[in-house]
């Protein structure tokens, strides 16, 4: 069974979790918003580390490097989507400016049996997203990651301090 992997990039503003949402490109994803956003991922190929894939698909599908962490990534386990693929993933807190993105593209006979092959990018565009919009956003099976996220930053209601900062006194 194929297995991918991905990064989930997450930021703070404020007391919110945002999440970094690559958007499905081609004419089928184009007028699909809920369920038509993506974590950057893709396939794990023979032998390669999963965190490693994950990294290099962030390249990929982003045309731009993960940014550097400041911590270790957050291992947030392993899904499996609807049509049965594994998908592993991992977090990191950075930000990154979506105006640079340059995704890789894909092949795609369009209109059907049309005989004509067209480029289109794997992921059109990307967005920051409050964790709550995210989880509308994404394919149904990536939302257990997200859930997991939120578990592992332990996130406080709003008005409270950032997870690990010192309240003030």
């Amino acid at each position: 069974m194929k297995q991918s992997a991905g990064l989930v990039l997450y930021r703070f503003r404020g007391d919110v979790v945002e999440v970094l949402l690559g958007h499905m490109g081609g004419p089928l994803w184009a007028r699909k918003d809920a369920g038509g956003w993506t974590i950057p991922k893709g396939e794990v190929e023979p032998g390669e580390d999963g965190h490693a894939a994950a990294l290099r698909e962030f390249a990929e599908e982003l045309g731009v490097p993960a940014p550097a962490a400041e911590a270790p990534d957050l291992d947030l386990g392993t899904v499996r989507q609807r049509a049965g693929k594994l998908v592993a993933a991992w977090a990191r807190e950075a930000d990154l400016d979506v105006t640079a993105i340059s995704s890789n593209t894909f092949a795609l006979e369009w209109p059907p049996r049309s005989g004509r092959m067209q480029e289109f990018p794997e992921l059109d565009r990307a967005g920051w997203f409050p964790l709550a919009r995210a989880r509308g956003l994404v394919v149904a099976g990536q939302v257990p990651l997200l859930d997991r996220l939120e578990e592992r930053l332990a996130l406080r209601a709003p008005g409270s301090a950032r997870p690990g900062a010192t309240p003030d006194v």
